[in-house]
């Protein structure tokens, strides 16, 4: 299968997308006022999957948090080549495997490849590519495996949030069928915050999309 068939245009162009967070990033008014950016080197953009209350400032279940190394937008399949995808045996052109118990789904009704999980511990500089830039730091695992996450001086995760990435994860009901057959093709793009679809015979886990735009210099 030709990777351009299974990915429609509007994502295409979020290709382009990656340079202008970049270059923007680390420009944007960082939160915390203690931040050293001197500390933290440029990366291209990575996202965050993450789980929490949208006005805290840190929390726990950091365990539950996922990475995207790169882009998963232009990297996806769009619904109406979910047969396609099939045929190939689950194998997307940009080569990471459908999972049939456990499928993704962005803002622009594409199906993504997972998040790697958990996320690792450490700091991250953080952004919602709005008006908030600032250090998010993962602890390890404490004795009961969970992790605790914090953001810097005040910053909740709505700020570091990307409104306009909309990211859910679908996993099967008791005794369902939870299949991308199942998604309306209506009503994308999913609006910036809005929770996205229900699926028919599916259990549905919205995730806030954070853009890693620095990782410590010495990471």
């Amino acid at each position: 299968m030709n990777v351009r068939h299974l990915v429609p245009s509007v994502s295409l162009r979020l290709l382009s997308m990656g340079s202008l967070i970049l270059a923007a990033g680390l420009q944007q008014p960082v939160h915390a006022s203690g931040a050293d950016l001197s500390k933290f080197r440029r990366i291209e953009p990575q996202y965050i999957a993450a789980l929490g209350d949208p006005g805290a400032t840190s929390g726990n279940g950091a365990q539950s948090w996922g990475l995207w190394s790169q882009d998963p937008g232009p990297r996806g399949c769009k619904l109406d080549r979910y047969d396609q995808l099939k045929a190939a045996g689950g194998v997307a052109p940009s080569q990471w495997k459908f999972d049939a118990a456990d499928w993704w789904l962005e803002e622009h009704g594409l199906i993504m490849e997972k998040p790697t999980f958990p996320l690792s511990p450490g700091k991250y500089l953080v952004t919602g590519d709005r008006q908030v830039t600032t250090v998010l730091t993962i602890q390890p695992r404490d004795k009961d495996g969970n992790q605790r996450w914090e953001l810097a001086d005040g910053a909740t995760l709505y700020d570091v949030t990307h409104l306009g990435c909309r990211s859910a994860r679908y996993t099967p009901a008791a005794n369902n069928s939870c299949s991308p057959s199942n998604v309306r093709t209506t009503g994308f793009p999913v609006n910036p915050g809005a929770a996205m679809p229900v699926v028919n015979g599916c259990r549905k886990q919205d995730y806030a999309v954070l853009i890693v735009v620095g990782l410590p210099a010495t990471h």
